[in-house]
């Protein structure tokens, strides 16, 4: 399910460290997130895309969050690059990317709405990363996609292999990456009104995220997120 991403594709990546994040990247194209229409982002290291201010934040906390601090959150744990892995951004205006997402897109809308056509995209993928304090070799990928045509916006949320939920400042085990304070997944807008925490976050169920959707494709959630029209299919296992 996932987007290509890498090097090879014309991706940064952030500084491998704990609790790091990439520098304010200003946006090709306006990002309308509830009403409000943002220029500039950061990925952060410990599974956050956020708007405005970075999130060094490590502990998880469920939507909706106090004061205004609008984010997209893949998987919001503790992840330390340091001990393992990479997080790799990029936007892109390529063709066949957005053909691509144009064709996936399709799932999340009515019928009697017209098909999206999005004319810009951000990737940012977490590739294998690993939790802060692990003493095991789990590692966890997933990815989060915005894409627009400037009015229209949606995020998409992609899941590979999920081994680990925990970091051990979270009271995670060192070895199994379990227990604690699990990770969170949604999305938290800022207007303390529209959120979605994906079912199973901040609980031991958020290991098996991959075998889920709102859409019918395991490991993919998508959500327009221009207007409140969160996509609630059935339940997949």
């Amino acid at each position: 399910v996932l987007y290509p991403f890498g090097l090879e594709v014309g991706d940064e990546a952030t500084p491998p460290e704990d609790d790091g994040m990439s520098p304010e990247i200003f946006l090709w194209e306006n990002f309308s997130f509830y009403g409000q229409r943002h220029r500039s982002l950061y990925v952060n290291n410990n599974g956050v895309v956020s708007f405005g201010i970075a999130v060094p934040e490590f502990t998880p906390q469920p939507f909706p969050l106090p004061g205004h601090r609008p984010f997209v959150a893949p998987y919001w744990a503790d992840v330390d690059t340091g001990l393992g892995g990479n997080v790799y951004y990029r936007q892109s205006r390529k063709p066949e990317l957005l053909a691509r997402l144009a064709r996936d897109l399709a799932n999340a809308v009515k019928p009697s709405e017209p098909p999206p056509k999005p004319t810009w995209a951000f990737v940012a993928t977490w590739y294998r990363v690993s939790f802060f304090g692990a003493a095991s070799t789990k590692v966890n990928t997933f990815q989060a996609v915005l894409a627009t045509d400037g009015a229209t916006s949606f995020i998409i949320l992609n899941y590979g292999d999920i081994q680990w939920t925990t970091g051990i400042s979270n009271g995670g085990d060192a070895h199994t990456g379990l227990g604690g304070i699990p990770a969170q997944a949604g999305f938290n807008s800022g207007d303390g009104v529209h959120y979605y925490n994906i079912p199973g976050s901040r609980s031991p169920a958020v290991l098996h995220i991959g075998r889920k959707s709102n859409v019918g494709i395991l490991g993919r959630w998508i959500f327009r997120v221009d207007e409140f029209t969160v996509t609630e299919g059935p339940p997949t296992e």
